[in-house]
């Protein structure tokens, strides 16, 4: 009886849910209600595509189309948005065996095509019956009796094999409990797309300010056009597991806001930022699309001149009469602070610098990389090295005092060539515990291994920084 009362509950269950012959309902983006994506700046995307079907309730088979190519199938999550309960997912699959000429001809190997050819005589077109016999290095056919490798005209089919598809589709078995159409919100992860920071400083005359401006590119490579989304932009250093990804979709928790910076929002999430872009916009499939990300005018600059030294010149003797000339960097640093007109978290890019020349030309200085950048955080950039700023350095005594027990002095000669009086920033990484035994002029002990003299030196003037160190390592 318990196997029998079991057997009566199945028969009803699967009768109930109204399994059929049906052919499977097939969803396009003419069913798309709305397209959101979140890009990271690490090659990865997060795709949320809401669409509203008719699905009629029970077991059905949806084929979801218009999916990136590089999705990452491990990752697809669907739901309903109107009844959670009201859907449940059987299966799941990803199919991505597209049509393409190689696959179509693949798919009929060892059966019957028709070849169609001009003939030179007739000057008409012939269609011959042949059996394709392989595509393995090119085509081969059988015509009655012979063997043709290749064939001058075209290759005629008769139907695409059901096992192609025009483009990667997701394949859905689902179980429906509602009777009116469903709005459901399909979510995956794709590779191929991506963004970055790009900025332009343009320096005033006396390189005391700039104006800064922010740009984000999104280069789009996942094989999908993404048309009137809501887009979001993620700064940030995501791990991600290697070499499989198991990665759980969740929904975003949006955090503290912070002051717009033009047309992009930018709040604090979780330990990273996200800036959502105030309108929605359309990104292309191969396309490389620029926004405007900020607009800082009257930034103050401080401009550096920086020799730098080097810990190997602590472990063994030079001949005190060959000098080690240097170049001497060119750096500007900012403060990004909201009193200097900045004063948002700036996503890591590459800031390019512009000045004017007598005629009043922008003319390219040089440029460099920032990394993510938080609020009332001081960034450097190196321009280059500097042209009548020289720099070099003497060895001018070397000691042994014990094991691991050393003292070295070092002159280090600067010459301005500039019409205008600058500072040069020495700086000296130190190897293990060290005190200093004398020094021409004060220095700044910068952290445990690393000083720095801050050294005035007037146009047209040289100038002498010694000092003398004792070490151990």
């Amino acid at each position: 009886m318990k196997i029998l009362s079991t057997l009566i509950v199945l028969c009803s269950f699967f009768s109930s849910i109204q399994i059929g012959d049906a052919a499977p309902l097939t969803s396009t983006l003419q069913d798309q209600k709305d397209l959101a994506i979140t890009i990271y700046n690490s090659n990865l995307g997060l795709v949320k595509d809401t669409r509203l079907i008719d699905l009629k309730p029970g077991v059905l088979e949806l084929k979801f189309m218009d999916v990136a190519a590089k999705i990452d199938p491990t990752t697809v999550h669907i739901e309903s948005l109107i009844n959670g309960s009201s859907l449940n997912v059987l299966e799941q699959n990803y199919e991505y065996d597209l049509l393409s000429p190689q696959k179509l001809l693949e798919k009929f190997v060892g059966q019957k095509v028709q070849l169609a050819a001009i003939d030179p005589e007739t000057k008409k077109e012939e269609i011959i019956d042949a059996i394709l016999l392989s595509t393995q290095g090119g085509n081969i056919f059988q015509i009655g009796d012979k063997i043709s490798i290749g064939h001058p005209g075209r290759i005629l089919l008769s139907r695409i094999p059901e096992n192609l598809i025009p483009q990667p589709t997701l394949v859905w078995m689902l179980e429906n409990r509602l009777t009116k159409p469903q709005k459901l919100e399909a979510s995956y992860l794709t590779s191929g797309i991506n963004w970055k920071a790009d900025y332009v400083a343009v320096l005033n005359k006396p390189d005391t300010f700039t104006n800064l401006t922010g740009w984000v590119t999104i280069d789009n490579k996942s094989g999908a056009t993404y048309q009137n989304a809501l887009l979001k932009l993620v700064a940030g250093e995501i791990h991600r597991a290697q070499p499989e990804a198991e990665v759980r979709l969740a929904k975003m928790a949006a955090a503290k806001e912070a002051a717009p910076s033009q047309q992009f929002k930018e709040e604090a999430f979780f330990e990273y930022h996200l800036y959502t872009l105030d309108r929605r916009t359309t990104i292309k499939d191969n396309q490389t699309k620029q926004m405007s990300l900020l607009d800082a005018n009257q930034v103050p600059v401080k401009k550096l001149f920086i020799f730098p030294g080097f810990p190997r010149y602590y472990f063994y003797q030079v001949d005190p009469n060959s000098s080690q000339k240097q170049k001497i960097g060119v750096f500007l640093e900012l403060a990004n602070t909201k009193k200097n007109n900045l004063g948002i978290p700036l996503p890591k890019g590459t800031i390019r610098v512009y000045k004017e020349d007598q005629d009043g030309s922008l003319q390219f200085v040089g440029e460099d990389r920032i990394d993510h950048t938080p609020k009332d955080e001081k960034f450097k950039i190196k321009i280059g090295e500097a042209f009548d700023v020289v720099g070099e350095r003497v060895q001018t005594d070397y000691k042994r005092l014990g094991r691991n027990l050393f003292e070295v002095a070092f002159d280090v000669t600067l010459r301005n060539h500039k019409q205008e009086d600058i500072k040069v920033l020495v700086e000296e990484p130190i190897p293990g515990d060290w005190e200093m035994l004398s020094n021409s002029h004060p220095y700044e002990k910068l952290s445990a291994h690393l000083l720095r003299f801050e050294v005035p030196v007037a146009k047209d003037k040289e100038v002498k920084v010694k000092y003398r160190i004792r070490f151990k390592y």
